[in-house]
């Protein structure tokens, strides 16, 4: 999953870009999540918090780190999120509704920029999936960590361009 997402995100802007408008999107899903909750012997629980935390179940199967670091920015947008939920609906909807699709051009004109296919066309699931955890693994490639990581999925997207090229 990883190789393939990375190959279509090489440009230093559109991994910016990303690295914005992805919790921008993740902000734009969860506000309207919020907006369902339940109380639990005291405390309410909603679906943002819910979400998160299937993507951190699902996060951990692939890497344990990268899913700790994304539970400490997908809490906060929860969060952010549910204060922001807690408004009234036409205000909080349109704050998603922006988001959301604001995090979306943001996306297509990263990849104008780099000239590559957004994921999301060809693979919609596995790349809402992927993307908030390809934010993770951006910021430790940008911090200089796990950097055999970075080097071994290169090197597989090299390889496949190659293959691809003959």
């Amino acid at each position: 999953m990883l190789v393939g997402y990375a190959a279509a995100h090489q440009h230093p802007f559109n991994i910016a870009v990303h690295l914005i408008g992805i919790p921008t999107i993740m902000l734009g899903v969860f506000i309207p999540l919020s907006w369902a909750s339940a109380d639990f012997f005291g405390l309410v629980i909603n679906l943002a918090y819910v979400a998160a935390a299937f993507m951190f179940v699902f996060y951990w199967s692939l890497d344990k780190v990268f899913s700790i670091v994304f539970l400490l920015y997908a809490i906060p947008i929860a969060f952010f999120a549910t204060t922001i939920g807690n408004e009234p609906l036409a205000t909080s909807a349109s704050i998603a509704a922006g988001a959301f699709f604001g995090g979306y051009i943001a996306q297509f004109v990263g990849h104008a920029v780099e000239k590559s296919v957004p994921v999301i066309l060809k693979h919609p699931v596995q790349a809402n999936l992927a993307a908030p955890f390809f934010t993770v693994v951006e910021v430790f490639k940008i911090l200089g960590f796990r950097e055999s990581l970075f080097d071994a999925v290169q090197q597989r997207i090299t390889e496949a361009r190659t293959e691809e090229a003959t």
